[in-house]
């Protein structure tokens, strides 16, 4: 018999092993889904393993959310739901690249207007201009957007005081620009923000116009990204900006552009959308306890057809093709 060896770089035949379970643990949890509820002895028996070994990795699974322990019975959790738990745990571990991005960007942010900026490797010599004041700093951004409308603006904004400033002074020209197709947008705000007077209504507002608006418990600074060419950097990243008089760079540089859409799209990726349907979420909730279609109608006194039409609604405000996939990102979104 010839002997196989595996390769660190080839992927694993088994797709759960890449989110941290054994491969004691995976047919271990292949039986319980089978038996779906039962006691230890029924189960070492089922996965042909000795108690103490079964006990031990079934404690694994029940660390890891796969499956429950009620009464001294073990119970499988719906796959979607014990699967987006377990990637939910291994996005936790892209904190560190995070934070080296952070750092990376944070070095950009001490750039000055008369820092000699180089030659990029696309575009030549790219020019960083200095920006002073709220006033200025938007108007900078609407006439960028008006050079190649539509422009696709993403944006993070980290505190309650710019959220409220942005409220009281620029929501409705935001608002504006996006219903004269000028703007497309997506944004991401603390959740401490909608506590401000009038800021949740806006949001809303802004999301009627067509803008995406997620919430994070945490956003890391405030900076922007206006299409592939222009960017937004504060003086002092990770600080106020209105404490800082809105002092910030706009850069042209793909370069740093891609960069902070790169971050952006963590964030983006991490947060929850700023309202999302009660309803679809309700029969996600039910469906990951394994009830069928009609089970859920019958609970919730719809038509299977209602409870049918709530599951295309999840599917399609999540961004997937199935009802697994539904769950797995509702999970990761914190939804269920």
């Amino acid at each position: 018999m010839r002997a196989t060896s595996t390769r660190a770089d080839q992927p694993s035949a088994d797709p759960l092993a890449q989110l941290g379970l054994s491969p004691a643990q995976t047919a271990l949890y292949a039986a319980v889904l089978r038996l779906h509820r039962a006691g230890l002895s029924e189960i070492a028996e089922a996965a042909d393993t000795a108690p103490e070994q079964t006990q031990d990795e079934l404690a694994g699974l029940v660390r890891l959310g796969a499956v429950d322990e009620q009464a001294g019975q073990y119970v499988a959790r719906h796959p979607a739901a014990a699967i987006g738990r377990l990637i939910a745990a291994r996005l936790d571990r892209l904190a560190e690249e995070s934070r080296q991005i952070d750092e990376v960007l944070a070095a950009v942010g001490g750039l000055t207007d008369q820092y000699d900026a180089g030659r990029d490797h696309q575009t030549g010599t790219f020019p960083i201009e200095f920006v002073s004041g709220a006033d200025e700093l938007y108007e900078s951004i609407v006439g960028l957007a008006l050079q190649s409308p539509p422009a696709d603006l993403v944006s993070a904004i980290p505190d309650q005081r710019t959220m409220n400033d942005f409220v009281q002074k620029y929501a409705d020209s935001w608002i504006k620009a996006l219903d004269d197709g000028l703007l497309s947008a997506r944004t991401v705000v603390p959740a401490a923000s909608l506590a401000v007077p009038g800021v949740k209504e806006a949001l809303e507002r802004l999301t009627g116009a067509g803008a995406g608006v997620r919430v994070l418990d945490r956003v890391p600074s405030w900076f922007f990204a206006l299409g592939r060419a222009a960017a937004g950097l504060p003086a002092d990243w990770g600080g106020s900006m209105p404490g800082s008089a809105y002092n910030c760079y706009l850069v042209r540089a793909p370069s740093v552009v891609d960069a902070l859409r790169a971050l952006f799209d963590a964030l983006w990726a991490r947060a929850t959308p700023l309202r999302y349907p009660p309803g679809a979420v309700q029969v996600l909730r039910l469906a990951s306890q394994g009830l069928c279609d009609e089970t859920i109608a019958r609970l919730l006194n719809l038509s299977v057809r209602t409870v049918r039409a709530r599951f295309a609604e999840a599917m399609t405000e999540l961004g997937v093709q199935s009802r697994f996939q539904a769950g797995v990102e509702a999970t990761r979104r914190g939804w269920l």
